[in-house]
């Protein structure tokens, strides 16, 4: 669940989710369906890879593909990481300025040093479940299409029937790419891994590591998708494009009042915090496993001094890049171009290390499977080579 709520739904998709209906209606909702089928696919190797090998995927790349190309991998997913970190804190500090209406800057240092705190201190299944459980708020905005004017047969239309809405087809296909890598983001693939390690999974877990693919990450696509609607019927028909968490919550607002901001701020920091967590052990992760460090959540700071200081450092790092006073939605976007340009360095070690007969025996993949994620592949592929030249080209969808 947390792999889902603060993974597949965070910082990214409240702003991708939102500003794409707004401006495009639903006309972006087989993005998301791409999406969900898309990580499902990678995450249930990235889950069997750790039930079955008892090693986590980054911990595997270097030793299948060598230290050049994993180093690659590392420099890469970790940049990207620490970015979406970044932003991820600065999601949280939004959400804290939404419920007290004090600056998000002076929240910046409160969400790093909680962030810290609780990936030093709190149980990982108690992380999991509090941070997971209360992302499931985002269910209010699936209940305000119910209570706000909503044309569902207009809605139903426009998912099947895309166009650009008068934007342009570059702006359209900018929003797609950015949708898009919130939904596959690299950070994803690894916590769900290592969290399977850091869980002692085995091979006889493996039907709950898939029953977490298979129900977890749908939820998370439904969540985004009522994101997409809301935001499609209130904005939609005035064409107006959204900056900031405050009008992406006013579909709530409209809909239930003060109760419904107060639910819309939980469920802005329940994400956010819960992804703000995955990322943080992310950066650690894939760093102590390229270089053979002692790691993991359960493992105190003295047996495994490296990794929690990696974890500190990306946290520190991320909060002074917020210190610069950039614009959380702006930097959000501009991660989730780095997230679409780096794709490829994180799902194709995946694949092949998910046919390896050496880590995973008779356990590899099917000939359907292979197929789903082959050409899931070249999706990723594509959208990794046309991020930059939609971003440059359409000044960032504008």
């Amino acid at each position: 669940m947390l792999s889902a709520i603060g993974g597949f739904v965070d910082i990214g998709d409240l702003v991708a989710a939102s500003q794409a209906g707004a401006r495009f209606g639903m006309a972006h909702a087989w993005v998301l369906l791409l999406g969900v089928v898309g990580i499902c696919a990678y995450a249930e190797m990235a889950g069997r890879i750790a039930a079955v090998s008892g090693r986590a995927v980054f911990d595997l790349v270097r030793e299948r593909l060598g230290p050049r190309v994993a180093l690659l991998n590392l420099a890469a997913s970790y940049l990207v990481t620490v970015l979406t970190l970044a932003a991820e804190l600065g999601g949280v500090a939004l959400a804290l300025q939404l419920a007290s209406r004090v600056s998000y800057l002076l929240w910046v240092p409160v969400a790093a040093f909680a962030g810290w705190l609780v990936l030093w201190r709190m149980r990982f299944q108690l992380m999991e479940r509090v941070f997971g459980l209360a992302g499931l708020t985002l269910l209010v905005f699936a209940l305000a299409l119910f209570w706000l004017p909503t044309d569902w047969a207009a809605l139903g239309h426009g998912a099947l029937h895309p166009g650009t809405a008068g934007q342009g087809w570059g702006a359209y296909w900018f929003v797609a790419v950015a949708l898009f890598a919130s939904t596959v983001s690299p950070y994803e693939v690894f916590f769900f891994s290592s969290g399977g390690v850091e869980e002692n999974w085995s091979a006889a877990d493996l039907a709950d590591a898939r029953s977490s693919v298979l129900i977890g990450f749908p939820v998370g696509g439904l969540l985004a998708l009522s994101l997409v609607a809301t935001a499609a019927v209130v904005f939609h028909p005035g064409g107006v494009s959204l900056s900031t968490l405050d009008e992406v919550a006013r579909p709530v607002v409209l809909a239930f009042g003060g109760v419904g901001l107060a639910v819309a701020a939980l469920a802005f920091f329940a994400v956010t915090f819960g992804a703000a967590l995955e990322t943080g052990l992310s950066a650690a992760y894939a760093a102590a496993q390229y270089f053979g460090w002692q790691w993991g959540k359960r493992v105190s700071p003295r047996e495994a001094a490296r990794f929690h200081s990696v974890l500190l450092v990306s946290v520190l790092a991320a909060m002074l890049l917020l210190f610069t006073t950039v614009d959380p939605v702006r930097l959000t976007e501009y991660m989730l171009v780095a997230s679409a340009v780096v794709l490829p360095l994180t799902y194709l070690p995946i694949l092949i290390v998910a046919n390896d007969r050496t880590y995973l025996g008779d356990d590899v993949n099917g000939p359907w499977l292979n197929l789903l994620g082959a050409v899931f592949l070249l999706v990723i592929v594509a959208a990794s080579v046309a991020a930059i030249p939609l971003a440059v080209g359409t000044g960032m969808g504008r």
